[in-house]
């Protein structure tokens, strides 16, 4: 895969020596820079590169942000002058018939020609290139290519590693894995600098395999929450805004939520395996056997490849009689509503499990924003950098975990504690985004005086 992408490369370096396009000359930082943010996703469900591009555009940066329009990005975006949208385009889908080593050589290449092309022809040169890491292959390569020739500073963005969220699917011994394991350590010590979602990440990637020198700054960014996101501390203000956001099918629970009596679980979910949905079916199936449980509405947020699957065994669970008091309910929701209806819930459950062991969910940031107590999957190095255990949240690594923490929180009993955690979980949210950012990468880019 490394081999085909070079040739890939050499190919269109062969093009860049005949037609020379142009490379940056102005400052490297301060008031209308040019910076270009990759994301090699959909940029409706990339919130944190989205972040970054508002902060940019905020103070003064010229942002072209890239990426895929699957979904509709933040509202912000569109309207902010001092970003523009470039989309790429969807990369051909795999036949189920076309076996995974063969079809994705051909989607690298589709990717790399494109990527190559629009970042050394299409658009003009920057004096920053900011990636999102993962995907790796072939940003890394193609972003690294492209920097080199254009004297732009390339920021990677460390959110994971790709290779240990491959291992994940297709197990540790695939060859794939191997090699996208010696590509995304190769070239991630390419960057010029380093941003980290995690402290123990920036620790981590000093270490082999990726060994990035100390005369690269690495600079831990914790995710933080939007503006966008905000507490719902008055019952008119949460009966108004469930009004709006609640799904229509879901709409009799209404009164029984607003007075108490039942209790509204939030999940976002990507419903992909590093989010074992099924450890949360079991929890409530647990919950639901408990005597006298507190009735439940859990709303299940997101799309992904597995959603299907699981949307089977809910119906399952629930004809078999398994589920009483527990309504399991799904949606896709805008962005404003999504954050609304985090502030009315009364829990948030996050899934994730890290493949690497040092990233975090932005979800659970999302959801102090909104002023949301949170039980998480707790089983990873990073969790404690998040969530405090009896403080804005709960840890558990096993259904039976998450189960026993559901009856005690929601229980009449368990009213003090979930006061306490939504407190604290109001606390965590207060330091926003541009806060964190204004004090790391805008000093950086220079284009906040530190």
């Amino acid at each position: 895969m490394a081999g085909l992408i070079s040739l890939v490369l050499l190919g269109l370096l062969i093009g860049y020596v005949v037609l020379r396009p142009s490379k940056y000359t102005g400052r490297s930082s301060g008031k209308g820079v040019p910076v270009h943010v990759l994301v090699l996703g959909d940029v409706g469900r990339s919130p944190r590169m989205t972040y970054h591009a508002l902060s940019i555009a905020k103070h003064g940066g010229k942002v072209r942000l890239i990426g895929y329009l699957e979904t509709s990005p933040h509202p912000d975006i569109l309207t902010n002058p001092n970003i523009t949208l470039i989309p790429l385009p969807t990369p051909p889908a795999r036949p189920a018939s076309v076996p995974f080593l063969l079809f994705a050589p051909i989607k690298v290449v589709y990717q790399t020609l494109h990527l190559t092309y629009l970042l050394l022809y299409v658009l003009p040169p920057s004096a920053w290139l900011l990636v999102q890491n993962p995907p790796s292959i072939p940003t890394l390569a193609v972003a690294s290519f492209s920097c080199s020739l254009r004297n732009s500073s390339l920021v990677i963005d460390w959110h994971n590693y790709g290779w240990t969220i491959l291992s994940s699917t297709k197990g540790p011994s695939h060859p794939f894995v191997k090699l996208s394991k010696i590509y995304e350590t190769y070239f991630g010590r390419l960057g010029s600098h380093h941003l980290t979602v995690t402290h123990a990440m920036a620790r981590q990637l000093r270490s082999p395999p990726y060994s990035i020198p100390p005369q690269k700054p690495m600079i831990p960014v914790h995710d933080r929450p939007a503006a966008i996101f905000q507490p719902i501390l008055l019952p008119e203000s949460r009966a108004a805004a469930l009004s709006n956001v609640l799904p229509e099918s879901e709409r009799p629970y209404l009164p029984s939520v607003l007075d108490g009596s039942t209790k509204l679980l939030v999940s976002s979910t990507s419903w992909t395996p590093d989010e074992d949905f099924s450890l949360l079916l079991s929890a409530l199936t647990l919950y639901a056997a408990q005597p006298n449980p507190v009735p439940i509405l859990a709303i299940i947020t997101g799309k992904g490849p597995q959603k299907e699957y699981y949307l089977g065994q809910i119906d399952v669970l629930t004809r078999q009689g398994k589920l009483p008091n527990v309504k399991i309910a799904t949606a896709f929701l805008p962005f404003e509503h999504y954050a609304k209806l985090l502030a009315c819930a009364d829990l948030g459950i996050c899934l994730h499990k890290s493949s690497s062991g040092v990233d975090l969910p932005m979800k659970v940031v999302d959801m102090f924003g909104a002023g949301l107590p949170v039980v998480a999957y707790s089983g990873y190095e990073s969790f404690g950098e998040l969530v405090k255990e009896g403080a804005n949240g709960r840890g558990f690594e096993t259904e039976g975990e998450l189960a026993g923490i559901l009856g005690g929180l929601l229980s009449p009993e368990g009213e003090a504690e979930l006061g306490m955690l939504k407190r604290g979980a109001v606390e965590e949210g207060r330091r926003r985004w541009d806060e964190e950012w204004e004090g790391t990468v805008g000093g950086l880019m220079g284009l906040v005086s530190c």
